[in-house]
């Protein structure tokens, strides 16, 4: 069984998240490590996908910098979507060539993951037809977007744990004018440690991965 490192960045701002994806991506490419599994919480930030329009960013420049929240166009897939305190964020970085070339198999995947880690915490989670993402009761609890070269992943899933959802009135998520939910919202009192458990476990059974956390890393940004 292959192996893959997992590293818990703790809290780190995006620009430096997005730099470290950049720079393992470019090593797995080259086969110098391991697939990596990174898990962060982000400080208040609004991303713009490669298929983000402007009218789903609902406030200015200037009115998000006086809520303090930080705004980036990135290379993932997907439209615009908020990331914040309370948040699970998930970088699997990749090489798909050792698993599927298969792109829509990978996001499945991913959404896998999700859906059976919230089902260990007694949430019954899934999919939405023609919608990327995991949903509960017709509200999204998870955001998927995913960047691939060279069959190398980066980017990738955000779940909300215990975000304060009204940040996302600045947005429409995802370009889609639907709720968003919270595992907090729906009844789970489950810790980030607990949730972030479950998804390395979902993890490592959905991708045939041994996850190694032996050499656990924290690279935190207040």
């Amino acid at each position: 069984m292959r192996s893959c490192e997992v590293r818990d960045l703790g809290r780190m701002d995006y620009a430096s998240a997005f730099a470290l994806q950049q720079r393992l991506a470019a090593e797995r490419k080259q086969a110098l490590i391991r697939d990596q599994f990174l898990l962060v919480e982000h400080p208040h930030v609004i991303t713009m996908g490669r298929n983000g329009r402007q009218e789903n960013l609902l406030a200015s420049r200037e009115m998000l910098e006086r809520a303090g929240i930080a705004f980036f166009e990135t290379d993932r897939g997907g439209s615009v979507t908020y990331h914040g305190p309370g948040q699970i964020v998930g970088y699997p970085i990749l090489d798909l060539r050792e698993w599927k070339r298969d792109v829509v198999a990978y996001v499945r995947a991913i959404e896998d993951v999700i859906i059976g880690a919230l089902a260990e915490f007694g949430l019954a989670a899934g999919r939405r037809t023609g919608c990327t993402g995991v949903w509960v009761e017709g509200a999204k609890i998870a955001a998927i977007g995913v960047h691939i070269s060279r069959w190398v992943t980066s980017h990738g899933f955000a779940l909300n744990v215990e975000t304060d959802l009204r940040y996302f009135q600045y947005i429409v998520p995802c370009g889609l004018t639907l709720p968003v939910t919270s595992m907090r919202e729906r009844g789970s009192a489950a810790t980030r440690r607990e949730v972030a458990a479950a998804l390395i476990r979902r993890f490592g059974d959905v991708f045939g991965l041994a996850m190694d956390q032996t050499e656990e890393r924290t690279e935190k940004v207040s």
